[in-house]
């Protein structure tokens, strides 16, 4: 079996994974870093290294966003709700997260990344696709490049798992099965040989659902699924599904890498500890998620003119309202006139609130073009003027050194109309 992962530290040439086999038809790599968020926190914290870690809200509600593999090894897994893993781990350190460091050290591993191909496509903070076809004249063959790049991520202190594969498909499963912090290639002339034994859930888009369906019809592996005729398939689970899977089986994915793919919308929600009843907290938390968002909004240079508002209410039904606006904005006080706005003609009956979100969509580059007025959308001058200024003073000092005053006492329930500061 010529497909046994290996850890990046084993000297090329060795690990059984035929190397004198790889070409330049295999450019593309998929770089999975391992447990990102804990694995930062060992850096920040080197006493950590080799407990269990599990990083993310620690109120009665919050979430797990990762944990290390030590964690793991008790069953614990992202996205399983903090109070399980208390009781799966109780020893582990449970620390908050800190995107500002996720952020920092994903940017440094994308320079890596930068540094061999400009053709990343950035899944998330912690993994992306690269082609590397361009540059095996500097760098050597794909799996060279592979192995280079996960040194020198290594050399930050964060592990990583890299699958190196003929298309995008493939490079993600290489990467899945090599994981933690090993290094697997899938050569172009034996994608049936690593594909077909594995079982239909590795197949993207195979959900319980899909599963389900197959099971009915007999198939349990990879191969079973490139056995059946492609008209099977889309009878069973329609046209678009079943011939998706029918190409996926064969290992065929012909998506091409796109680097910087633009936002489709930019947003921030989070999940209280506790049910929200009172309308003066429930706008403050808004006003908070729309602070973030139009921050995160500046960050990335765009505005947007679609504002969209999610509640999760207490019987867990979620909702969502948007509302298009004439001109795009990014500034907070613009967002919250219009999520607050929104927010209000929700029945007065509601019942209470577990999540909030506050999104902006139909993006584009740059600020708003607005006209030569001298107010803004909010109705209160210099909102731009202000927003900038705010922005270079939690550059320099950090994101809470400034905010608005609002989120200090209950100023927003008796605010003036338009719920925005003075």
């Amino acid at each position: 079996m010529p497909f046994r992962p290996i850890c990046g530290r084993q000297p090329a040439g060795r690990g059984g994974l035929g190397w004198n086999r790889m070409t330049t038809t295999e450019p593309i790599v998929h770089v999975d870093m391992d447990a990102f968020y804990a694995s930062v926190e060992t850096i920040k914290d080197p006493a950590l290294r080799g407990k269990p870690i599990v990083v993310g809200g620690l109120g009665g509600r919050g979430v797990v966003t990762s944990a290390s593999y030590e964690a793991r090894a008790f069953g614990v897994s992202s996205a399983m709700p903090i109070v399980r893993a208390r009781r799966l781990c109780p020893h582990a350190v449970f620390l908050p997260n800190d995107f500002s460091a996720y952020e920092k050290y994903s940017r440094l591993i994308r320079k890596v990344f930068g540094s061999y191909t400009p053709l990343v496509e950035p899944l998330s903070l912690d993994e992306a696709f690269l082609d590397v076809s361009g540059s095996v004249k500097l760098f050597g063959a794909p799996v060279d490049i592979a192995r280079r790049i996960k040194s020198e991520v290594g050399e930050i202190g964060l592990p990583c798992t890299v699958g190196v594969a003929p298309n995008k498909f493939l490079a993600k499963l290489a990467s899945t099965r090599a994981k933690p912090d090993g290094l697997l290639v899938v050569p172009h002339d034996a994608v049936k040989e690593f594909l077909h034994p594995l079982p239909v859930t590795a197949l993207w888009g195979v959900g319980e659902g899909t599963a389900e369906v197959l099971r009915r019809l007999g198939l349990k592996t990879v191969a079973d699924i490139a056995a059946v005729p492609r008209s099977t398939l889309q009878r069973a689970l329609g046209d678009a599904a079943g011939g998706h899977l029918h190409q996926l089986a064969w290992g065929v994915d012909d998506r091409p890498v796109t680097p910087d793919e633009p936002a489709k919308s930019i947003g921030s929600e989070e999940t209280f500890h506790r049910d929200l009843d009172d309308s003066g907290e429930i706008l403050r938390e808004m006003l908070r998620l729309c602070d973030r968002t139009a921050t995160r909004l500046r960050s990335k240079g765009l505005s947007g003119r679609t504002v969209t508002v999610k509640i999760r209410w207490s019987n867990f039904k979620t909702i969502t309202r948007s509302r298009t606006l004439e001109t795009a904005v990014d500034t907070a006080p613009e967002i919250y006139a219009v999520a607050r706005s929104v927010y209000e003609r929700l029945d007065p009956e509601r019942p209470r609130i577990r999540l909030i979100g506050v999104s902006v969509s139909g993006l584009a580059a740059g600020p708003p073009q607005r006209q030569l007025d001298l107010l803004t959308a909010s109705g209160r001058p210099g909102w731009s003027e202000a927003s900038a200024a705010i922005d270079e003073i939690r550059g320099r000092f950090g994101d809470r050194s400034v905010g608005p005053a609002t989120l200090l006492g209950g100023w927003v329930d008796g605010g003036p109309e338009g719920g925005v500061p003075p």
